[in-house]
């Protein structure tokens, strides 16, 4: 009977290796094979002719050490570009989590299901949009000659405005267009947990002559706080990351924003493309990927003796 039972354990444990097979062969291919690349961080790359990318890697290119790190704060504008990057990721986190938990609380209070529905599918939308295309409707707002913007300022007696020569307009405009693009995600993962709610909280609250407000309060909130927490962490992981189409091809990569748009990854592209240097490029994405994993770390143990069941 013993036997039998091993027999049928180790067929299930084979059916669920089988299962996570194929995602298992994903993260190693794209995942960890790709690591032994960090090695370029350490080197200055030269591509050797006629040889293959390890021959070059490991052969072709000589140690220089930890020059590209040095390389990256010797730009005068480093500071700058740090700070514009932690900046926007920090406003990006607040806002990710106040505005999509309180349109999720908000839409689980709408009774019309055609109405639910239809939020969920608009509010999801610009989440598949790609930055280019993202880009394109921008420019047809903001377009000096001919963008909507600047015609119904026309049309009100006022002066159109060259939107792509005013720096001090797109921290605004940049947190608007990543909330429109973003919040529809979020909004809907909250809202599948608010649906899990046990539905006998709230009625137990009516019954008690609890306050919409006060099942927020008192239910909803803290029953979601496990997953808050969770998105937070991650959000926070990514600090010194920026998402590159939102930073390059929305403001169209012009130079006059550069105070307002240049961050880690936009500096890190234009020192690949424009000075081809590979080692600087990967010197740079290894320090903001190990600051922000260390610093995902930190937050974690954090909160995990601030409430030890919370955390990931």
């Amino acid at each position: 009977m013993k036997h039998t039972r091993k027999q049928r354990l180790r067929h299930s444990d084979r059916s669920l290796i089988l299962l996570s097979l194929p995602t298992l062969l994903w993260y190693l291919c794209f995942c960890y094979l790709p690591l032994f690349g960090i090695v370029m961080a350490f080197k200055k790359y030269r591509l050797s002719p006629g040889k293959s990318f390890l021959y070059s890697l490991f052969v072709g290119s000589s140690w220089v050490g930890t020059d590209n790190f040095r390389y990256l704060f010797m730009n005068p504008q480093i500071g700058q570009i740090i700070r514009n990057t932690v900046l926007y990721n920090l406003v990006f986190l607040v806002l990710g989590l106040v505005i999509p938990v309180a349109l999720a609380i908000a839409l689980s209070y709408v009774r019309s299901e055609r109405l639910r529905s239809a939020a969920q599918t608009l509010s999801m939308l610009p989440h598949f949009l790609s930055w280019m295309i993202v880009s394109y409707f921008v420019y047809a707002f903001l377009a000096t000659d001919k963008g909507l913007i600047n015609s119904l300022l026309q049309a009100l007696g006022k002066g159109p405005v060259s939107w792509y020569q005013e720096p001090g307009a797109w921290p605004w405009l940049l947190t608007l267009i990543h909330e429109w693009k973003a919040f529809g995600y979020s909004m809907v993962l909250y809202y599948s947990y608010i649906l899990g709610i046990d539905p006998a909280l709230y009625e137990s609250a009516a019954i008690d002559g609890a306050r919409p407000l006060q099942m927020i309060r008192y239910i909803t909130l803290p029953q979601l706080k496990g997953i808050i927490i969770m998105m937070g962490l991650l959000s926070l992981g990514g600090i010194f990351n920026s998402d590159f189409g939102l930073f390059y091809q929305v403001p169209r990569d012009s130079g006059a924003l550069v105070k307002a748009t240049q961050t880690v990854d936009v500096y890190i592209y234009k020192a690949l493309m424009e000075q081809t240097n590979y080692g600087f490029s990967a010197a740079a994405s290894l320090l903001q990927n190990g600051l922000g994993c260390l610093l995902l770390l930190l937050a974690n143990l954090a909160v995990r003796r601030i409430d030890p069941e919370a955390g990931l």
